[in-house]
């Protein structure tokens, strides 16, 4: 059972979430708040696996609540869950921020109700391959920093390792990189299982976001 937690302050807009979540039969709501605030108090008696946060709220922000929880010392980095951020625009400025500080991905709230329900599921299992190229549109359009240092890590992946590195941080997904480098999806799966942890990342979309703020994208 993948335990789902709703922050959002319009409480119809969590009621109809909360309907199409628990009519699933491996998906549980198990947490409700309507600010971000409300929010750290509920993931840390909740625990849920997997939290859809609504960026713009009172009191506390969505932005706001993801940093605190993904350094909250209350919920370890094993057990932290994974943020999925909620926005009304296709390419927002603060998802970008969002995605920075460790969430997972972002949704329109106006999303078909399937894609929702996959993409719960997609980042429970750990792909987070949830808009992977519209994350990467998103740091095209938002990201104008100066590039990183490229960390050490980095000089620890295979020439194929870099060569899968530079596929993901295009948005590619398993099956497209599987095509074009004429392996099998499992060896890619594999291939990312062992980049993300070389460079200690969470997840495709933390690999996006690595790619351009060290200007390897």
């Amino acid at each position: 059972m993948i335990r789902v937690a709703l922050v959002d302050d319009q409480a119809l807009f969590r009621a109809g979430i909360r309907m199409l979540v628990d009519s699933q039969p491996d998906l549980e709501v198990v947490a409700e708040a309507s600010d971000g605030r409300e929010a750290l108090a509920a993931v840390r008696t909740s625990r849920p696996d997997v939290v859809l946060m609504d960026i713009r709220m009172p009191v506390m922000d969505g932005l706001a609540a993801t940093a605190e929880l993904l350094t909250d010392p209350q919920v370890p980095g094993a057990q932290a869950p994974r943020i999925v951020m909620l926005t009304t625009f296709d390419l927002d400025e603060a998802a970008a921020r969002a995605i920075r500080q460790g969430a997972s991905g972002f949704l329109l709230k106006d999303a078909d109700p399937e894609f929702l329900l996959a993409a719960i599921r997609t980042v429970h299992a750990g792909s987070a391959v949830i808009a992977a190229s519209a994350t990467r549109e998103l740091f095209e359009r938002f990201t104008d920093a100066a590039p990183r240092p490229v960390p050490p890590a980095y000089a620890d992946l295979t020439e194929r390792e870099r060569e899968i590195f530079a596929l993901a941080a295009r948005g590619l997904s398993n099956a497209e990189i599987a095509a074009r480098e004429f392996l099998s999806e499992a060896t890619v799966k594999t291939h990312i299982s062992r980049i993300l942890t070389k460079l200690s990342l969470r997840d495709r979309v933390q690999l996006v976001v690595f790619a351009f703020e060290h200007g390897l994208a």
